[in-house]
């Protein structure tokens, strides 16, 4: 795998050209910290690039180890995830078997099927598993609050395992033209994902006036959006080499990915708020969990798959 990687040219420029990247926003990001006055906006921004490194380590652990073994990775992540988002609802003693077959049976059986490409993941999740869970609780006998337990309980496994598994289900894609390795995709995804959050917060920061949904998510505003969004279609436009798409297809993917991820974002948000909690988890530290980092990819990779599959897939 490592010598594919040195003859797989692109990938190779792509991958240098988010580390230096890196590098220059870590350098930027301290001498912050050094020579302006401590502030949270400041704070914030390398706890984000803090963040950046992780998430980049283990994208990156991703191309080295293949398909395969981003699938277990993903998994794992998945579960990580799942964890979180249950800590955070309020489940009942009549709930451990559901939850043992969402975590131990669904999650991954979902993964087995993208591991031998069998089309069935489509369908296991929101079809299978969402009729299976309410029968379980039923069964368990309680029905104080059912359709809020059941409907808790779908929604978790939907966003935290068949949501994020399309992120690397891109890597198990046949594209049109002899186009290869599928793990440009999934970093082209990620890269579009990533970009928009970090631009909508630095462009809210500098520009922010009006805000878009002040009681879900107060530092989202307009000025962020629109910024952001348009630079991370610009930059994903001029990766269009990365993909099998033309420099207008990648634009207007790219931009598609920002609009998803911004809507992941304050989705996610509000579940936050209903909860009463900043951060879904600590896993990160000073920056969250799972479910904070890959909120805009948990959105923009369902819809980003079938785009590709169906436009440019064999």
């Amino acid at each position: 795998m490592f010598s594919y990687l040195r003859m797989d040219h692109a990938l190779l420029l792509a991958v240098e050209g988010v580390l230096a990247l890196l590098v220059i926003a870590t350098i930027v990001g301290q001498v912050l910290k050094w020579t302006k006055s401590p502030s949270t906006t400041i704070e914030n921004l390398n706890q984000r690039i803090n963040a950046w490194w992780i998430m980049c380590a283990v994208f990156g652990l991703t191309l080295v180890i293949g398909p395969i073994g981003s699938l277990v990775l993903f998994g794992i992540l998945s579960i990580l995830a799942l964890r979180e988002y249950v800590a955070l609802i309020q489940t009942r003693r009549a709930d451990r078997h559901t939850l043992f077959w969402t975590f131990f049976a669904f999650t991954p059986l979902q993964y087995f099927l993208l591991g031998i490409k069998w089309t069935g993941f489509f369908i296991v999740i929101p079809v299978y598993a969402f009729l299976f869970i309410p029968a379980m609780m039923a069964f368990a006998g309680d029905t104080t609050s059912f359709l809020e337990r059941a409907a808790k309980i779908q929604w978790g496994l939907m966003i935290c395992v068949y949501c994020l598994s399309y992120a690397p289900a891109l890597l198990t894609l046949d594209i049109h033209g002899g186009y290869g390795p599928d793990a440009k995709l999934l970093l082209f995804l990620v890269i579009v994902c990533q970009l928009s959050d970090v631009l909508q917060y630095v462009y809210g920061k500098l520009l922010g006036k009006r805000q878009i949904a002040p009681n879900v998510s107060p530092s989202k505003t307009w000025e962020g959006f629109v910024g952001g969004a348009l630079t991370a279609t610009v930059i994903g436009a001029g990766m269009w080499w990365l993909t099998p798409f033309s420099p207008s297809g990648a634009a207007a993917i790219a931009f598609m990915i920002t609009l998803l991820g911004f809507a992941g974002g304050v989705v996610m948000s509000a579940i936050k708020r209903d909860r009463g909690v900043k951060d879904f988890g600590n896993i990160i530290q000073g920056h969250g969990g799972i479910l904070d980092r890959m909120d805009s990819v948990i959105f923009a990779a369902p819809v980003f798959f079938h785009v590709v599959r169906f436009f440019y897939g064999l």
